[in-house]
């Protein structure tokens, strides 16, 4: 995959665009103190809610001891940062992939750029595009929007970018191998196969990182999943009884 800069703005080429799905759009809200996606008139809570509601206490309490080991200030405003990075790199790589291109010269811009450029770079094994930014939904158990579906590796698969501050190790990212389950397990339901889900990460120095899950690794993910989703539901119904 190449990237062509024509003045400020850049395209991707070599990358093929197929229609083979009709994939639906939905839209979301936060109305309820969390993510959901209104789908066929119902309230649907995203992948995210579910995971955030589901965390471990080991989590919930590391993340206590990283903010108050750091204040809660400062904490605060890193999460900001990272999260304003990932939408602006987010919509870098949308732009490319739907050969739009990309303006913006400020030093924000420069950075979602080169985070962009590295993801790019290292997407040869891409070559077919279903399609970017995709809405999945399963039933009304869960939604949610991955950035793409397509053959990666001649195979079809689910694509989720990330930025970081620093390089992942494979036991920090049990949270992107849910997702990317939970997005298989709604492309199946609502579309196709899928056979394999590809993360894409760089750091905001310009490292990427990339984890991939097999056949065996989605169907183990899919289950823990599953079980996440059973946990979310049930305490919902328990909150809504008391």
């Amino acid at each position: 995959m190449r990237l062509i800069r024509e003045k400020t703005k850049f395209f991707v080429t070599d990358l093929k665009r197929e229609d083979k799905y009709p994939y639906k759009s939905y839209t979301r809200d936060n109305d309820l103190g969390s993510r959901h996606y209104n789908v066929d008139d119902k309230k649907i809570p995203s992948v995210t809610t579910i995971l955030s509601a589901t965390q471990s206490p080991e989590k919930k309490a590391s993340l206590d001891r990283w903010r108050e080991r750091i204040g809660y200030a400062e904490a605060q405003a890193i999460t900001t940062q990272a999260a304003t990075r990932g939408t602006e790199m987010h919509y870098v790589l949308e732009n490319y992939i739907n050969g739009v291109g990309y303006l913006n010269l400020s030093e924000k811009g420069a950075k979602a750029r080169l985070m962009a450029h590295e993801i790019i770079n290292n997407l040869e094994p891409l070559k077919v595009v279903w399609g970017n930014e995709v809405n999945l939904a399963y039933k009304d158990r869960w939604a949610g929007s991955t950035d793409l579906v397509g053959l990666h590796d001649g195979k079809p698969s689910i694509i989720d970018f990330k930025q970081s501050n620093k390089p992942k190790r494979e036991e920090y990212i049990e949270d992107y191998y849910l997702q990317i389950s939970a997005y298989s397990l709604a492309h199946k339901e609502q579309y196709g196969p899928i056979e394999q889900g590809v993360i894409s990460i760089c750091t905001k120095d310009g490292l990427y990182q990339e984890f991939k899950m097999n056949e065996s690794k989605l169907k183990e993910y899919e289950e823990k999943w599953l079980e996440k989703v059973e946990k979310y539901h049930l305490n919902k119904s328990v909150k809504a009884t008391s």
